[in-house]
């Protein structure tokens, strides 16, 4: 048997939360085609036959404007400490250059073996890996190199199956049921940020933000085996708010009734999901939505 940890790294939108959904083998992050998705880190367990291994997915690693992009790259170079495998998850459908060679400097500082995942190869013609295959390996050595498709899972057990070879010999780390340590509350607003990441326009995703404000279990009092939930999309200008909201608030309604299917079917529970549109300007630097978030200042 062998276990340990692979960080997953790479700059925005490579494809990474997609990934760790499929090698766990069912959601555990949620996934958008916009960047900077992933906000903080994410734990995903999959279990082998041969061993177990504990994927950590991270924030794309760019050029931070605010505090939070500070703390999320930061949450990325912290992820690839103490770890057994580094995964380089890169789309291959867009050709290298600076930002590229910026993560895998950021490597040299990496002691464990670093697999390269090029992701996306369904979008790819098959001659034109070769040349990006030639780039990265000028950029610096890999430990494996494996072409693959988060999306529709070629390449995926190949390259789980490369990650579990460089994983020390041991126990598993985690119980067979165990799949994720997001804690519930922060599984809930990033579900509700999904939704709101899907019907929004491609500038309105960094502007927004979602808070759970109250969270009661089925079984408290008055709530009837209901459980009920009370979260905040916050954006940071008042011009914001009806884009969110929708006419008649249609949009906003939409956006909860799609979250509050999902919720259910995942707590196996009645949802009673409540929204509330809210203008926080600058809430980007604010420490406490930060921390609300799970990037609170780094000790």
């Amino acid at each position: 048997m062998r276990a340990g940890f692979v960080t997953l790294v790479g700059r925005p939108n490579a494809g990474k939360s997609t990934l760790l959904n499929r090698a766990v083998g069912t959601k555990v992050a949620i996934t958008s085609d916009k960047p900077q998705t992933t906000r903080t880190r994410i734990l995903g367990v999959s279990n082998l036959p041969d061993g177990q291994v504990v994927f950590v997915d991270t924030p794309g690693i760019h050029r931070p404007v605010h505090r939070m992009n500070a703390r999320m790259v930061e949450t990325a170079v912290e992820a690839m400490r103490g770890v057994d495998v580094v995964a380089l998850v890169v789309d291959a459908s867009v050709p290298g250059g600076s930002g590229d060679r910026y993560v895998v400097g950021l490597l040299e500082r990496v002691d464990v073996p670093v697999v390269l995942a090029l992701n996306k190869i369904d979008v790819v013609a098959k001659p034109r890996l070769l040349p990006i295959i030639d780039w990265y390996r000028r950029q610096r050595e890999f430990a494996e190199i494996v072409p693959l498709s988060a999306l529709t899972g070629d390449g995926v057990d190949r390259l789980v199956a490369a990650v579990v070879a460089h994983l020390p010999e041991g126990e598993p780390l985690y119980p067979d049921d165990f799949l994720t340590d997001q804690p519930e509350r922060v599984y809930v607003a990033e579900v509700v940020r999904e939704k709101l990441l899907h019907h929004t326009h491609d500038e309105l995703p960094f502007a927004t933000a979602v808070i759970v404000d109250r969270f009661e279990e089925p079984d408290a009092p008055g709530n009837r085996g209901v459980m009920r939930l009370y979260c905040s999309i916050l954006v940071d200008h008042d011009s914001q708010k009806p884009i969110v909201i929708g006419r008649q608030g249609q949009l906003v309604k939409r956006i909860g009734t799609e979250a509050r299917e999902e919720l259910e079917a995942f707590f196996g529970a009645r949802i009673f999901l409540d929204l509330h549109v809210k203008v926080r300007e600058g809430w980007r630097e604010d420490e406490r939505v930060l921390r609300e978030m799970g990037l609170g200042r780094q000790r």
